[in-house]
């Protein structure tokens, strides 16, 4: 299945990343040869380097550079948080209307058949600003309440620590919708027998922008949202309040 490009030029491609796609083989999914990785130099007959990452259930704008340089110049924009980036996901209850979670957040350890824990030491500032959209009301019981709240969000990280956004809604007690690390399984069991087949984790990355590495312009990329976000956001249109 080919990607979804939505620039390329001789030094770096960006790509719509499907959700359930890794961006490149990983020892904790050792058995899955699938990825965005092997995919681009299928389609684009070049080998390609990781600038970035997403999280497997996460769809949206993901780049990819043409030789290392180019990448370690992109990586530097991302690590000294020079990139603006945008981010949609829909969340448990009703959030602020506008705010910034300001919490710092250490490495995990993610050892197979160990229970995820954070290593004391390694916390990392880091920065979310986020503005509700939307808010929805469904006349649905989820555990001990007798309907299910949900907040549709618009989301800015500063740095890209690892989870941050999928954390830091969880930090607010407002997880994300279909987040099986973070999220409520009440929420998810009720979200997955409402839209079966659209089901997914619910963050996509919208809007990224950039300089480009080479000729310094300034780059604005969008992703449109897959179909399955669409779908459960038309569903959800009737309840909003």
């Amino acid at each position: 299945m080919t990607l979804d490009i939505l620039f390329q030029d001789e030094h770096l491609v960006a790509v719509n990343k499907p959700a359930g796609l890794l961006v490149h083989r990983t020892y904790l999914a050792k058995d899955e040869e699938d990825a965005v990785v092997q995919r681009l130099r299928d389609q684009t007959g070049k080998w390609v380097f990781p600038v970035h990452r997403l999280d497997r259930g996460t769809s949206g704008v993901l780049i990819m550079a043409f030789n290392p340089e180019v990448a370690r110049l992109l990586s530097t924009q991302f690590a000294e948080s020079k990139t603006q980036k945008t981010y949609h996901c829909l969340v448990r209850g009703f959030c602020d209307e506008a705010g910034v979670i300001d919490y710092p957040l250490a490495k995990l350890n993610e050892q197979k058949g160990r229970s995820r824990f954070k290593i004391e030491g390694t916390e990392k500032d880091a920065e979310t600003r986020f503005t509700r959209l939307e808010q929805y009301q469904l006349p649905v019981a989820v555990s001990r309440y007798d309907s299910m709240r949900l907040s549709w969000v618009e989301v800015r990280p500063k740095q890209g620590r690892k989870h941050q956004i999928r954390r830091h809604f969880k930090h607010l007690l407002n997880p994300l919708v279909g987040d099986s690390c973070y999220g409520c399984r009440h929420i998810n069991k009720v979200a997955k027998s409402i839209w079966p087949d659209d089901f997914r984790l619910m963050l996509h990355a919208s809007n990224l922008q950039f300089n480009h590495p080479i000729t310094g312009q300034m780059m604005t990329l969008k992703a449109d949202f897959s179909d399955k976000i669409v779908n459960i956001l038309n569903s959800l249109e009737l309840y909003k309040i």
